[in-house]
């Protein structure tokens, strides 16, 4: 079978290869999972339900998981002991619509609507598939610059608290293994919640922050401070992955395939694609296999350009999940 070629030095010529798919042969240790909305969240799990079912692995057995905005909705799933949600007419045993995560979805998809419609059209726009990266584009690196920014937004009075209720409800704790990215309001810092300098939360308030699009959710205030959606900084923090010399990391990427030809869009997926492979060169340094995954040609038509839109929600997890089942065939 085959393996994923390493990436090259430069982000631009690995951009093209990304999005292909290849055999995995080894369970991964760690899996960091990137932001990219309901839709997103969609992607990520039918493809992480495909590699079970074709595999055979159990992939909530990973040694770790670094979860941001919507990837840490999936890695709250998996860290509480939860399968991967599959196509409705996949019949797998223990399988079902609550287990998949469904409120999840549900949650942050009504969440977003709600709150678009009160914002208007431009609030809309902030939630597609490259709002979340806005701040990283106009200020990659620059903490001060970024938490300018972040504080010159007015603040939504909209939050995620039906979201935070049922990750609670999930049980999912940090038990060493779970990592939840956000963004310090003040300083334009990360934070990874459930590394050992983070501050103490509940997983449910971390996913919470991470989620928090600033565009549409007031911010999450945690310990004194306010924490925004972890997308800001990266749209992946794979960096952040706790791996060393032979660990085998993957990375799913919601953002690097995206449709469109529009400037804009243009744009944010050579950064979504270009962040991932430097932060992926950065662990490749430390001797890690890191193994990037974007979606397909399929799952990318599937999703669109609005990832915080639900109404195509069947069609991407069915699409992402045949791109799961490739990986052993290819």
């Amino acid at each position: 079978m085959a393996t994923l070629r390493r990436a090259e030095p430069d982000p631009a010529a690995e951009a093209p290869r990304i999005a292909s798919l290849i055999a995995m042969i080894t369970p991964p240790d760690v899996l960091v999972l990137g932001g990219g909305g309901v839709l997103g969240e969609a992607w990520m799990m039918g493809v992480l339900a495909g590699i079970e079912d074709a595999t055979g692995f159990d992939l909530r057995e990973c040694e770790a998981f670094v979860g941001t905005s919507a990837g840490a909705i999936v890695a709250a799933h998996l860290a509480a002991g939860q399968s991967p949600r599959r196509p409705s007419n996949i019949d797998n045993g223990s399988f079902s619509d609550e287990e998949a995560g469904s409120e999840s979805v549900d949650g942050l998809a009504s969440a977003a609507m709600y709150a678009a419609k009160r914002a208007g059209a431009w609030a809309m726009a902030a939630g597609a598939a490259f709002a979340p990266l806005a701040l990283g584009v106009a200020a990659p690196g620059g903490a001060v610059m970024r938490a300018a920014m972040l504080r010159r937004l007015p603040t939504p009075r909209e939050d995620l608290s039906r979201l935070r209720n049922r990750i609670e409800r999930s049980g999912a704790r940090f038990d060493g293994r779970l990592r939840v990215t956000a963004v310090d309001r003040r300083n334009g810092r990360r934070v990874v919640f459930g590394s050992p300098r983070a501050p103490s939360v509940s997983v449910a308030q971390a996913v919470q922050a991470s989620c928090t699009v600033p565009w549409l959710f007031a911010p999450v205030e945690i310990q004194g401070r306010e924490y925004v959606d972890g997308g800001v900084w990266s749209p992946t923090n794979l960096d952040a992955a706790p791996a060393g010399r032979d660990t085998h990391v993957v990375c799913l990427n919601p953002t690097a395939s995206l449709v469109g030809s529009s400037n804009v869009l243009t744009v944010v997926r050579t950064v979504a694609r270009s962040a991932m492979s430097v932060e992926a060169l950065a662990l490749r340094r430390r001797g890690t296999d890191v193994q990037l995954v974007a979606p397909s040609a399929e799952a990318a038509a599937a999703m669109g350009t609005n990832f915080m839109d639900p109404e195509p929600t069947d069609r991407v997890i069915s699409a992402a999940y045949r791109q799961g089942l490739r990986l052993a065939d290819e």
